[in-house]
């Protein structure tokens, strides 16, 4: 067994680096950061506005929003901010979360089906060259080896001994 060299964290870094599926990773970030930018873009600039108007609000969705406590300025003259809670900003969050994931779904869902044409083109060429090319003739089949001789019985093997030594005797006697 062949010792195996140790790569080192380097060596192990370039090695997961360099895989396919990491650089398919870091592509799909990038481009998911992409799509981030241009929904959260669609929901800010287009949505958002059209939902203050329903709500008939100006700071924010209107009625979405529940103030509780007033902006106030403390003792020192210190502004204390108001304390709000936006549902606004959730609802314009879950908006641009799912219209993301419906853009990425959407990539995804047509290069699968690209690569799943593609196959079937690939497949069926396959086919076509297969069909076209004569068969290859079949190599015959060997001939049986013939069975070995059935081993002798035990009876069968004395009976050998027996005339060999008989044979012996009478060539012995002959002397």
């Amino acid at each position: 067994m062949a010792k195996e060299k140790k790569k080192g964290f380097f060596g192990e870094f370039k090695e997961f680096i360099t895989r396919g599926n990491v650089l398919d990773m870091a592509v799909g970030i990038i481009v998911g950061g992409a799509f981030t930018a241009i929904i959260t873009a669609l929901v800010s600039g287009i949505l958002t506005p059209l939902l203050q108007m329903i709500g008939a609000g100006d700071d924010g969705f209107g009625a979405l929003q529940i103030v509780l406590r007033e902006a106030t300025t403390n003792a020192a003259g210190a502004e204390v901010p108001a304390v709000v809670l936006d549902f606004g900003i959730v609802i314009s969050a879950i908006v641009t979360f799912l219209l993301t994931a419906l853009m990425l779904f959407t990539i995804v869902y047509t290069i699968n089906h690209i690569h799943a044409h593609a196959e079937k083109i690939k497949a069926k060429k396959a086919e076509e060259k297969a069909a076209a090319e004569p068969a290859p003739e079949p190599e015959p089949a060997p001939e049986p080896e013939p069975a070995p001789a059935p081993a002798p019985t035990t009876e069968e093997l004395l009976a050998e001994i027996r005339d060999l030594l008989k044979a012996q005797q009478n060539n012995e006697t002959k002397e």
